[in-house]
């Protein structure tokens, strides 16, 4: 019998427990390592929150950027050029994201003057919360419609978009929420789906596994 679940690498150095619950939910096989993988062996390339990505990756000093990890960097990055070069799909979230954008030669604002509307809410121990708009016609309209909120947890954001990436979500004072590559079969979301699914699954937002089923069913497609 021929097994279909779907066989996705996440690239990392430390735990990623939510992501795995997650995607364990959606009967998908994952693979965390802190080594180059072949692309051959997998169907898609998941690149996951973390610190901020060094911003000499975006040709800029470090002005608000904060916990980098440059060796993570070049891991993810590394991993991301021979997915791209083998057409193969890939997904980000939150810094998966912002290091989608600065693949594609884009750049990031290092701490957002509306960060507080962003990070994580130490008060009441829970992502931030916040509603957005969609393009209509995008990935995102068709899964959530064009007006709903997501969890938020990030102080730094997209500035220039990189090349061929093309903007989809905003939340409500204009930051870019989500996008998607014109060609190539990669999109991103600056929010947390994981933590918006099955035993995390928020009642004051939309359900996150939409997107991450999106991913595994229709851009990994065979």
């Amino acid at each position: 019998m021929m097994n279909n679940r779907k066989k996705i690498l996440i690239p990392v150095k430390e735990s990623v427990r939510n992501y795995l619950n997650a995607l364990t939910e959606l009967d998908c096989d994952v693979t965390v390592s802190d080594i180059l993988c072949d692309p051959v062996d997998f169907d898609g390339l998941l690149l996951p929150g973390g610190e901020d990505v060094h911003p000499e990756r975006y040709n800029e000093e470090v002005d608000g950027s904060m916990k980098m990890d440059p060796e993570l960097d070049e891991l993810q990055l590394q991993t991301m050029d021979l997915f791209v070069k083998a057409g193969k799909p890939v997904f980000g979230i939150c810094r998966g994201h912002q290091l989608i954008n600065v693949y594609f030669g884009g750049t990031l604002y290092q701490d957002m003057e509306n960060a507080k509307h962003h990070v994580y809410d130490h008060v009441n121990q829970k992502d931030n919360r916040h509603l957005n708009t969609a393009e209509e016609g995008s990935f995102i309209y068709d899964l959530y419609g064009g007006e709903f909120a997501t969890n938020s947890s990030h102080h730094q954001a997209v500035k220039k978009i990189g090349e061929g990436l093309h903007a989809c979500q905003y939340a409500d004072d204009g930051t870019i929420e989500a996008m998607y590559h014109e060609t190539l079969p990669i999109c991103s979301v600056q929010w947390h789906p994981e933590r918006m699914c099955f035993a995390l699954k928020r009642d004051d937002t939309v359900d996150g596994s939409l997107v991450l089923r999106y991913f595994l069913e229709e851009m990994c497609k065979q």
